[in-house]
């Protein structure tokens, strides 16, 4: 065999390959130099060992060099395997010095006509780079492949940004996109297939990476991409540079072109993709501001690492965001479309048992007491907590409470709350003192609308009914605490109204 054989080659330290170095060197300038050099060194009668690390495609690459030296300069040459052939005769020195016709040419005039190629033709030439993305990027083929591909978008678009993709700083406006009419994102599935680093060298060469992007079309393509490269099973953090560069965009446009809703679904995507503190701030502060606007939908996030089955969080730091916003305002219509927004969430989130008493009373209380005309919603909340948390202590269920304005209560829900044995007795005392003195401001006002004497019977019907149906919820009330508590009727632990 080392008599048929005389050029010993090593491929990254791990293949090697005997072959005719009278073959090989005739086409590449690289190894025929290599050769000399082993000469110089070695003595003529051993074998001579050359060793290349990190050669494009690894061994496939070299072994389609060789099948071409041995074939007398001749291969098929076809989308899939033109860039793996051209960066190994880059790296080869495989030119015309050495022969004519050889494979730097032939690759390079295969690639000239790659144009005329179809479109998955070109998508398959450039992702066959991706094994060899290093090699394939430091001899330029990755660009030339990139502008193959964006001349050919641009051959097949109607869209003026596409269309002027050779002079990226002429960039639509974002804010008013050349769209009507035309299918411009036929292009978006195709790109799909492509590794995050070659999308990243799209994004560059179109002048819009990072902060750069100001432009809507590709805003939506990089969404379109991270969505659907967040349902494959790949390293995420790869995509945090696309992540940033996408925020950028929706945040240059902000609610000119994304609703509330297609804010949050942008929150939903770039999820878990590494984006950037900065970035991750931005794209919250946009959609805080309009959080008005959101359902609750919206709003149910999932969370990670354990804490809940929801991102508290997140919402914590919307509703903060929209409430330093609304200063002078805390009582506006939008401020109580929040307020309804969060007691809809906080009733939604209160089952989760992974959820703490501190978290549940943040959200509870992360708006101004006018941004709520009724706290029924909040007790309904603090009643689910906690039945689905029975192990609570009297003074955690006490604390609980705390978050309530019993005034605001109506009186059916301050009825429920002072039956409840969830809830400890003088919680249920202290929301019943406020309903009594709300009794108490109904009679008064009834007294002063009196003015006619026939209308006096009625009144005092309506009076009297009124302190009835009080006086006997009390009853029960204190009732059913002196049961649950063990305490004496004449006992100093109930207040006068018991």
């Amino acid at each position: 065999m080392h008599e048929l054989c005389d050029l010993e080659v090593h491929i990254d330290g791990r293949h090697v390959f005997f072959l005719h170095q009278k073959v090989l060197c005739a086409f590449s300038g690289k190894l025929k130099r290599m050769v000399l050099m082993q000469e110089k060194r070695r003595s003529p009668a051993k074998d001579l060992g050359l060793r290349i690390m990190e050669f494009p495609g690894g061994p496939r690459g070299f072994e389609l060099v060789s099948c071409f030296c041995y074939n007398n300069g001749s291969i098929d040459i076809n989308p899939s395997n033109v860039g793996l052939l051209h960066s190994s005769a880059i790296l080869l020195e495989m030119t015309e010095e050495m022969v004519d016709g050889n494979l730097v040419r032939q690759t390079e005039a295969f690639l000239d006509g790659l144009f005329d190629c179809a479109w998955n033709d070109i998508i398959t030439a450039l992702k066959s780079c991706e094994l060899f993305f290093h090699a394939a990027d430091s001899c330029g083929l990755l660009q030339r492949l990139i502008s193959t591909l964006l001349a050919k978008i641009a051959s097949n678009s109607e869209n003026t940004l596409i269309s002027s993709v050779s002079f990226p700083s002429s960039s639509s406006s974002p804010s008013s996109p050349d769209t009507s009419g035309f299918n411009w994102d036929w292009w978006f599935d195709g790109l799909t297939v492509l590794a995050p680093g070659t999308v990243e060298k799209i994004m560059k060469a179109l002048g819009a990476y990072g902060s750069d992007n100001k432009n809507l079309l590709l805003t939506r393509f990089l969404l379109h991409y991270l969505k659907t490269a967040a349902q494959k099973p790949c390293c995420r953090e790869q995509h945090s540079g696309l992540a940033d560069t996408a925020v950028h965009g929706v945040v240059e446009v902000g609610t000119a072109a994304f609703s509330c809703r297609g804010l949050f679904k942008v929150m939903r995507v770039v999820k878990g993709l590494g984006l950037s503190r900065e970035c991750k701030g931005k794209l919250e502060r946009v959609t805080g501001l309009v959080l008005d606007q959101a359902t609750l939908d919206d709003l149910l996030v999932t969370g990670h690492g354990g804490n809940g089955v929801y991102d508290v969080n997140l919402a914590l730091r919307l509703v903060r965001t929209f409430v330093n916003s609304e200063e002078g305002g805390s009582s506006s219509q939008r401020m109580k479309k929040v307020g309804r927004l969060i007691d809809k969430y906080i009733v939604e989130i209160s089952p989760d048992h992974n959820l703490k008493i501190s978290k549940f009373l943040e959200v509870a209380e992360c708006l101004p007491d006018s941004a709520r005309d009724c706290f029924d919603g909040v007790y309904k909340a603090v009643d689910i907590f906690l039945e689905s948390h029975p192990t609570l202590t009297v003074e955690e269920r006490t604390r609980l409470c705390g978050c309530l304005n019993y005034e605001k209560l109506t009186l059916e829900a301050c009825k429920e709350l002072a039956k409840s044995r969830r809830v400890p007795p003088m919680v249920a005392v202290q929301a019943l003192a406020s309903q009594q003195h709300k009794v108490e401001e109904k009679w008064s006002s009834i007294c002063k609308l009196r003015s006619v004497a026939s209308s006096e019977s009625e009144e005092e019907e309506e009076e009297q009914q009124l302190r009835l149906s009080f006086q006997r919820m009390l009853v029960e009330v204190c009732r059913n605490m002196k049961g649950r508590s063990g305490i004496s009727h004449g006992s100093k632990g109930l207040p006068r109204l018991c």
